[in-house]
């Protein structure tokens, strides 16, 4: 059973600071002791964790405040997913590991989502990309790029909402990337990564 502390820091990580409306913006940490249901305790100590990780900065006499991501962090943040995503590719050929199946149905999943349900088409986003990651093998790399997660949706939703047409070309780009991993193409399919991330981050950095 999880923690008071790690449910406050999971609800945090995964709905509070993945979302862009928060930008700007202090926790407000009774209504989020509301919301899970715990005492302000855990939430403070969760704070404290996120703020290690420079998710949240802690402002004296104020609170948390979720600061706005800045073109620096876009900047690493996409070249960092370029390193992992890339190698994960190439990784997940040499060892015939590829999960075209759960790719696929994300794919198909994303494509579903309609209307202005741009969180949940960025979290088939990340678990498209997430599933290429881990079918490596190799947990530290997961776990590393699972701790981009909270910052990978919350640009990615900016994204979406930032580019009307951002969707179609989300699915464009992630079906290249099927298809040459289908193929078994490492080039083709890394190009195509590089590809999507670069067109995301122009998004970002544009707006």
């Amino acid at each position: 059973m999880r923690s008071g502390r790690q449910l406050a820091y999971d609800y945090l990580k995964d709905t509070v600071l993945s979302d862009p409306s928060m930008q700007g913006q202090f926790v407000n940490e009774q209504t989020l002791a509301d919301e899970i249901g715990v005492s302000r305790t855990p939430i403070r100590e969760a704070l404290l964790l996120l703020a290690a990780e420079e998710l949240v900065q802690l402002v004296p006499k104020r609170g948390a405040y979720v600061a706005p991501i800045s073109g620096r962090e876009i900047r690493e943040l996409f070249e960092l997913r370029g390193v992992v995503e890339c190698y994960a590719a190439t990784r997940a050929v040499e060892l015939d590991e590829v999960p075209l199946e759960t790719m696929r149905a994300e794919l198909a999943a994303q494509a579903a989502v309609d209307g202005d349900r741009a969180r949940e088409f960025i979290e088939h986003d990340h678990r498209f990309h997430a599933a290429l990651v881990r079918a490596v093998g190799n947990d530290m790399l997961t776990k590393t790029y699972e701790g981009l997660r909270a910052r990978q949706v919350r640009a990615g939703v900016e994204a979406l909402l930032g580019s009307d047409d951002r969707k179609q070309a989300v699915l464009a780009e992630h079906q290249a990337i099927v298809d040459a991993l289908a193929a078994r193409d490492a080039a083709a399919a890394t190009a195509a990564i590089e590809i999507h991330l670069k067109a995301t981050r122009q998004v970002l950095l544009t707006a």
